[in-house]
This record gives C-alpha cells, structure tokens and sequence, in this order.
C-alpha cells in the first residue's frame, strides 16, 4: 500500500541508520555531531548553546515564517547578522533551508520574513517535540524536499492570502501548490482562498493541492483546482 509507505516515510524519514535501530538518538546525535564538527568548531563560535538553541528552535517551527530580528531578541544574539551567518552555516551543513517570500522585488524578497525547512521529517522529529499532531508542517517539509531537488527559483506566497509554494522557471510562473493533509469544512476555505489569491496575482488558472489522501478536482470562479495524495505526486 502506498500510503502505508509514504505514512512511514513521513513519520520516520530515510536516514539509513535510525531504519535500521529506530532509535531517536541516533538522529539526535547526528544533529550534535553535524553542528559540533561543521559549525562550531569550523567557525570557531564562543555562543555554541546559542547556536543550538537557535537550530532546535527553526526545527521545531518547520514551515513557519521567521524573522532575524525576531531570533536576535528571543535569544539575545548581538545582532541580525549574527543570526543570518548562524543560518547560513545551518543551510551550508544541510540541516535546515530558507524559503524565501515571493516578490517582483529582488530588495523586498531579501528583506521580507522567510519561511524554514529541514533536512528530514524523522530527523526533525527526533530533534523537536512540535510533531505530535502536526503531520501537516510535515507533509509541507517533504513537498518542499521533492520541489528543491527539481527547481531552484522556489518561493512562498503571501499577498490577500497565503499559499505553500509558488515554482518559478525563468520569468514564468511554472506551478502554484497548497498543502493540506485534508480538506474538510473547517479549512477549506482558508486554504482554497490562499491558492486562489495567488492563481489571481500570477494570472494563472490551474493550481494544485497536494493532501496526504485525497483524490479530487475542483471548480472555482473558472479555476481548476486539482486534489492530488503527496505520495501519488512523487511518483509522477
């Protein structure tokens, strides 16, 4: 069953080692040693416990925005910059990504919040107790993953509504993608508006949600909305 799989795959990534002895230390310990030996001591960083706190803390908050000025004051860094190198080195070791916001403009999308990723879904769980009942940052975390490898223009969307990502090829808007573990009534016009919002602002009318199950398509206002499993899309 490929949803049994791919529930495997979300819940416990695909770092060879923990398969094998699914043990969370493992992964916790391979966080250690890759900041230690990378980071730390490359850089030669005096705030090491800073620097910790500041990555388990982006790993806990997978798929949210945030801000440099906003980890400068919740961790009393001397300042944004320090902050940004700390990310960077985090980006340049693998272990988290920034995504930024989309803009026309090169200075609003360098200044603008940006939104972070991790490595790995097991990874970022055995790394951070926010999991729990969130599979949907996860599922994000995985479809940002699969996006990364194949596109390198990615961005967020977040203008009269927010939607997951906007992939962009040359001067062209390729595809524009929500994700959502399910729709249901609750959420659905959240979701639904955010997607539209962006379909409206690139002038595009086919937009994709990709859910952990469903199977669907969509009308609204003249636009195709195509209901897609993650793990059907990985496939394709």
């Amino acid at each position: 069953n490929n949803l049994k799989t791919f529930n495997l795959y979300l819940d416990e990534g695909g770092f060879p080692e923990y398969l094998k002895s699914k043990q969370k230390e493992h992964l916790q310990q391979l966080f250690k040693d890759i900041v230690y030996r990378d980071i730390i001591v490359r850089y030669g960083i005096r705030q090491a416990k800073t620097l910790i706190d500041i990555a388990l803390f982006l790993i806990a908050n997978v798929g949210k925005e945030y801000s440099l000025n906003g980890i400068k004051n919740t961790f009393r860094v001397g300042s944004a910059n320090s902050v940004a190198d700390y990310i960077q080195w985090l980006e340049d070791s693998y272990v988290l990504f920034s995504l930024p916001r989309f803009s026309w403009s090169l200075k609003s999308v360098s200044v603008n919040p940006k939104k972070i990723y991790c490595i790995d879904s097991g990874f970022a769980q055995a790394n951070s107790l926010s999991f729990t009942e969130d599979k949907g940052r996860l599922l994000e975390n995985i479809v940002y993953l699969a996006l990364r490898r194949k596109h390198k223009d990615l961005y967020y969307f977040k203008d009269n509504g927010e939607c997951d990502f906007i992939v962009k090829q040359g001067q062209d808007i390729n595809q524009i993608i929500q994700v959502c573990t399910e729709i249901h009534s609750d959420n659905k016009n959240r979701e639904i508006n955010g997607l539209i919002a962006a379909l409206k602002f690139f002038n595009k009318t086919e937009g994709l949600i990709l859910t952990l199950n469903q199977d669907d398509v969509l009308k609204e206002n003249d636009m195709k909305i195509t209901l897609l499993p993650v793990w059907k899309w990985l496939a394709i």
